[in-house]
């Protein structure tokens, strides 16, 4: 149920069925944030969160059935970002994950996690210079339109529903019209309508998806 409403909310879930494996998919994976069970099979969670700061700074939220506040403490100072007490409702844990992801990227000054530059044939998307190429040729975007479309490629092949383009690029505070999505998407498609080596496609009822052409 909570990797489905994850999923759900546009995020790409890996799962790990003890410590072991939890430690190298944290390795391996680069993962932009880690929702820990301190009661993982095979590895203490405090273990765990220990291990995994001696290389890393991806956030970290423990999810608790220990309602204590040495057990809070003692994990808030081996570097977790947060903590979520059991039982929980998966509403809570994905504004937490949300929460935790907004302060890591304000932290860093860009979303986590993504290169600054980024190629597919004559397009270039430069985040660090907020600039884009085809060719040449530089397409003037507007910052949404910017934040919009670097997120819909970092997501490349992946469903991006609205709620969650608008939680990412608008903000949690953003009390506006919801079609402001699709207003951006029909923008983005008429700048780079037959230029760009990508399309975004349209999934009804659900969102969106930006494929890399000559990759589906």
């Amino acid at each position: 149920m909570l990797k489905y409403n994850l999923v759900a909310a546009g995020f790409t879930v890996q799962e790990a069925g003890d410590g072991a494996a939890g430690l190298r998919t944290a390795r391996t994976s680069s993962p932009d944030l880690i929702l820990l069970d301190l009661m993982l099979p095979g590895m203490s969670g405090l273990d765990f969160c220990r291990a995994v700061r001696k290389t890393s700074r991806v956030p970290i939220i423990m999810l608790t059935a220990k309602d204590t506040e040495v057990d809070k403490i003692v994990g808030l100072e081996l570097g977790a970002d947060d903590y979520i007490t059991k039982p929980f409702s998966v509403r809570e844990v994905v504004a937490r994950v949300n929460s935790v992801l907004r302060r890591a990227d304000a932290d860093l000054g860009q979303p986590r996690s993504l290169p600054e530059r980024d190629s597919m044939g004559p397009f270039t998307i430069d985040r660090a210079a907020r600039r884009v190429f085809l060719g040449d040729r530089e397409v003037k975007l507007t910052a949404k339109e910017f934040n919009l479309l670097s997120h819909l490629i970092a997501q490349s092949g992946r469903v991006q529903t609205r709620d969650a383009l608008l939680e990412r690029v608008w903000g949690p505070e953003f009390t506006g019209d919801r079609k402001t999505v699709d207003v951006h998407i029909r923008w983005l498609r008429e700048k780079f309508a037959g230029k760009a080596p990508f399309a975004i496609v349209t999934l009804r009822g659900v969102g969106y998806r930006l494929d890399r052409l000559g990759s589906r």
